[in-house]
């Protein structure tokens, strides 16, 4: 590969949260991948999504835009992605998946090459409609990480070897219903769940958190922790895949997640549309091609991972991962009420040491502060939150930048599919 221009590989895991990571001080032996990774690596030990949820945090991470300017009110992408600005500078670029939330039909497809979201589309009908039968039978919600490995190796290997390259895959095996394969599925729980038992707990957990024993929490964490090891694999083997091409030492590899996920730690399950920190704080390496390391205390977000990356183009972010510590930096993230708290928006700041969180009421404009904390931390987030105010008044965020539109999409199919998809992943 060419080596004034290094590839940039972005592996993230969906709701992988931080402090059930060895490298992050958890007690068991979860991650014994990413805990060597680290070591070669600058390791960010105090990183916050954009968000809680994919919806709004995976848009914010692949634009370095807060999601009130990365997507529009319907959640299509609303702005340019680090995809298109690489694809200008002369990469070749891909991306795979399976999370319907970033399909192609919310135009997350805009900058890649290749994208490759397993929703079986530009395939013969009778084809397709196999394919989605299988699934079915399978009790597949999503491709697992050795099938993601598998299909984005394969697009490397077709690539020449003059031209630099993006990688993203976004692994999904950490996300629920938790169903850890094979050997994985009794490695920390006592006894393995069918496919249907996973699924009802942990709707049961969304639904109806209350009803959840200590024993059943204990038996989703478990569930969990085992996908994270299963996933650890995966990440260690496309890891080894690049050092057998000899593209490792050519690449920067970032290593993250778009949110965490919550046990009953504030009374919820799963990754709604709240900011504490089981839902935010996510882990982030970044693995230069000279394998150097360093453990940051500087507060980071989601949203420096493109800043990052366009550093490296030669632009001048207002903050880049590689800059020296900030040890005083305050990072924020937000999230859109749902349902009947639709009108409400969430806002967090962080600094190393403390947080602040209020909720703004689009219908009044009132503001408030969910807890109590230091005044200048309250002045310092409320001029954040009308600094975004200030943003959604100046754009037609339903219009965006049309960067979105996909004339080709298959309609009616993708919309079922996409149901599906999400209803089976505790989407309702």
């Amino acid at each position: 590969m060419r080596k004034d221009r290094p590839n940039v590989v972005l592996l993230t895991a969906d709701a992988l949260r931080a402090d059930h990571l060895g490298c992050y001080g958890y007690g068991r032996d979860t991650s014994p991948v990413l805990d060597e990774f680290a070591d070669e690596s600058l390791q960010f030990m105090n990183a916050y999504s954009a968000s809680s949820h994919t919806r709004e945090a995976v848009p914010a991470l692949l634009t370095g835009e807060y999601p009130d300017v990365a997507i529009g009110s319907d959640y299509r992408l609303a702005t340019e992605t680090v995809a298109s600005k690489l694809s200008q500078a002369g990469y070749a670029t891909a991306g795979f998946h399976s999370n319907p939330f970033v399909s192609r039909a919310y135009g997350f497809d805009q900058g890649f090459d290749t994208f490759d979201d397993d929703l079986h589309l530009g395939q013969h009908k009778l084809i397709a409609l196999a394919q989605r039968a299988i699934d079915k039978l399978r009790n597949r919600h999503y491709a697992r990480a050795d099938e993601i490995n598998e299909r984005s190796l394969a697009w490397l290997d077709g690539q020449s070897d003059d031209e630099p390259v993006f990688l993203w895959n976004h692994y999904m095996d950490t996300h629920g219903p938790y169903e850890p394969p094979g050997e994985y599925a009794t490695l920390y729980a006592d006894r393995e769940l069918s496919g249907r038992e996973a699924q009802s707990l942990y709707q049961r957990a969304i639904d109806d958190p209350e009803s959840i024993t200590d024993d059943e929490r204990e038996l989703l964490i478990d569930l969990y922790d085992a996908e994270i090891r299963y996933n650890d694999k995966h990440i260690g083997a496309f890891l080894d895949a690049l050092r057998d091409r000899d593209l490792l030492e050519d690449s920067v590899v970032i290593v993250s997640a778009d949110h965490g996920d919550a046990f009953g730690e504030h009374g919820y399950y799963e990754h709604p549309r709240y900011l504490h920190d089981e839902t935010t704080r996510v882990p982030l390496f970044v693995r230069l091609p000279d394998g150097s390391s360093e453990t940051v205390e500087t507060p980071a977000s989601t949203l420096d991972i493109v800043a990052t990356i366009e550093g490296m183009l030669g632009d001048e972010p207002a903050f880049s991962l590689l800059q020296p510590p900030d040890e005083d930096r305050q990072v924020f993230s937000q999230a859109r009420g749902e349902d009947e708290h639709s009108h409400l928006r969430r806002y967090a700041l962080r600094t190393r040491e403390e947080t602040c969180f209020c909720e703004r009421d689009t219908e009044t404009g009132a503001i408030e502060f969910t807890e109590s904390t230091d005044p200048s931390l309250r002045s310092a987030l409320e001029a954040h939150v009308e600094e975004r105010v200030r943003v959604e008044n100046g754009t037609d965020a339903d219009e965006g930048t049309g960067v979105g539109e996909d004339e080709d999409a298959d309609g009616d199919e993708v919309g079922e599919e996409i149901e599906q998809r999400l209803d089976a992943l505790g989407y309702k």
